[in-house]
């Protein structure tokens, strides 16, 4: 029976940064060595981060990823390196991962399976791989392939194994969004059994821009059984004995298989002894709150900034983004401006004070009356008496983004908005007003997702740190005078319901109301999603948390006449 010691390192990635990525993965490569490890494994694309989108039609950037692979492989001395990088034939390009061994690559396998749905466009930048190669070590075979290619039956896993491959290293580049961990590891469990094949499942952490990554690297036995897995939403390496008892019988004659490869590796003996990691999942929305931290942290830090900078109106959505700010940057590093009006609250005041002290962040008042007083003056002769609607609302959340902005530019904090998805979907917000800034921390979270949050950042501290009287009180713009969300929009409850049917679940209009929802309110809802494209469009990015959010995964053209109301007999 051999034994392979396998390490995986599960790292947190920066797009474009080369040398600091490479510096991370000489890092863990030493970390690895020290183990004793045979293997260690990196994620998808390690060398440039993922996604690197157009920086891959660069030929300087490809030319700086190649340099970086071979600095990679020099140091593969004693110790098998397996690691994601952009591959070239000279007139394609590939999402490869090199296997390196004594300072020499050993082989590379290219993606076969390339996503071109939801959040992935793989297929405008890659060329599909046609091997489905397998390296030796004694005698133990052993296999790579990268992500989407062990999602499929028909990807080159079956082939990997049917080789005699009893031991499959995945390089992954998985973002997160809810549930997605319990997928991904039934996927890799049913695929262990099936194809009676132990499965080293290595994935990125880390945000990039509305991505992010969870990690939850994992190894799976042949049986199905899950031997190791890393921590969710921070860098790990995990560390395991991989056995593999018996070769596997295969139908051809492996040893002079084309596409086999051997690495003169000796397994040898360990004088250590390792603690194999076997992480407890968190809640599934602890899994948001971490989401949305590291999400804002690294969009945050990887844009230059190190503080923030939030407009808190004693509401609950920017409470919430009060609250995951100062878990990302520390209290000092978070600044709270309250803006009050003549329409604002003293409790809505009062509140944005108490969450304040109780977070330890710094707030200053800044109001916005004088200001008002002098815009409406101004616009007076144009305005001519008309009556007072939305224009003269609109005007104070702008004041606000005109003010917020100054701030971030004066002091160089980025401004973190506070819109929830619910808002950004139906266009209840003010563009160039509160939708002003450089991150919409919970763009992706629906408002009863908002209220459950505050409740479990709550729970989890064992005392109040986002008031109750922010929870519990009517949402309200306070633009008017004794103005509540439901003077324009049905309560959340419905509204939401609505919207995950239409925007995630992509339902017509008639699916909706026969799912027992009134029709008045289901048109007026598809009505108000449909006309405010273009706002969504000028917001933002914010973390991808649900299967189908605003930005990456819903692509609808800002201007078009399609209407979900036209009857099917008018074609």
């Amino acid at each position: 029976m051999a034994t392979l010691r396998i390490s995986l390192a599960q790292i947190n990635t920066s797009v474009g940064d080369i040398s600091g990525n490479v510096d991370k993965i000489q890092f863990y490569l030493q970390e690895a060595r020290k183990l004793e490890s045979d293997i260690v494994a990196f994620p998808e694309l390690a060398i440039t981060g993922y996604p690197p989108e157009d920086l891959l039609h660069r030929s300087q950037f490809l030319k700086s990823n190649i340099v970086a692979m071979q600095q990679i492989v020099k140091e593969s001395k004693d110790i098998i390196v397996i690691f994601g990088f952009a591959d070239s034939d000279g007139s394609n390009l590939y999402n490869s991962a090199a296997l390196a061994f004594n300072s020499k690559i050993i082989g590379v396998h290219r993606k076969h399976l390339l996503p071109n749905y939801g959040v992935f466009d793989e297929q405008r930048y890659f060329r599909s791989g046609n091997t489905c190669d397998v390296f030796k070590i004694d005698d133990t075979k052993i296999a790579i392939n990268i992500c989407e290619d062990i999602w499929s039956d028909n990807g080159p896993l079956n082939t990997q194994s049917n080789n005699g491959a009893s031991l499959i290293i995945n390089i992954n580049a998985s973002p997160f969004h809810i549930d997605k961990r319990i997928t991904r590891e039934k996927t890799i469990i049913n695929q262990a059994v099936k194809n009676n094949v132990q499965i080293a499942y290595v994935n990125q952490v880390g945000g990039q821009d509305e991505l992010v990554f969870d990690g939850s690297s994992m190894i799976v036995d042949n049986n199905g059984k899950i031997k190791s897995r890393a921590s969710q939403f921070s860098e790990d390496l995990i560390t395991h004995d991989v056995n593999i008892k018996n070769p596997k019988s295969i139908t051809t004659d492996i040893d002079n298989h084309k596409n086999t490869f051997y690495i003169p590796k000796y397994i040898s003996e360990k004088s250590t002894n390792i603690t194999t990691t076997l992480t407890t999942p968190i809640a599934p929305i602890e899994e948001i709150y971490q989401a949305l931290v590291i999400g804002t942290q690294d969009y945050v830090h990887k844009s230059g900034f190190k503080k923030v900078i939030i407009a808190l109106s004693g509401g609950i959505d920017s409470s919430l983004v009060a609250a995951i700010a100062v878990e990302s940057f520390g209290k000092d590093n978070v600044t709270g401006i309250s803006m009050p009006s003549e329409f604002s609250s003293e409790g809505s005041k009062t509140d944005a004070y108490k969450l304040s002290e109780n977070l330890g962040i710094n707030i200053k008042t800044i109001p916005i009356n004088d200001i008002f007083n002098l815009m409406q003056k101004s616009l007076q002769p144009m305005f001519n008496n008309l009556p007072w609607d939305v224009a003269e609302e609109n005007i104070q959340s702008r004041i606000r983004g005109n003010i917020i902005m100054a701030l971030s530019n004066k002091f160089n904090s980025m401004v973190l908005t506070t819109g929830n998805k619910s808002e950004m979907a139906v266009g209840y917000a003010t563009i160039y007003g509160d939708m002003a800034g450089g991150f919409s921390v919970i763009k992706d979270v629906p408002k009863l997702k908002v209220y459950e949050l505050c409740n479990h950042i709550n729970n989890k501290e064992g005392k109040e740190i986002i008031p109750s009287s922010i929870i519990d009180k009517p949402p309200s713009a306070e633009l008017r005078h004794n103005q509540q969300d439901t003077d324009s929009l049905p309560p959340y409850e419905i509204l939401d319901a609505i919207l995950e049917e239409y925007i995630e679940n992509d339902s017509s209009y008639e699916d909706i109301i026969n799912s027992g929802f009134d029709s008045n309110v289901v048109s007026k809802i598809i009505n108000l999603v449909d006309k405010t494209e273009y706002k969504r469009r000028q917001s933002a990015p914010g973390v991808k948390i649900t299967n189908k959010n605003f930005g990456r995964d819903r692509r609808i053209p800002i201007t078009n006449k399609y209407s979900p109301f036209e009857s099917k007999d008018t074609y």
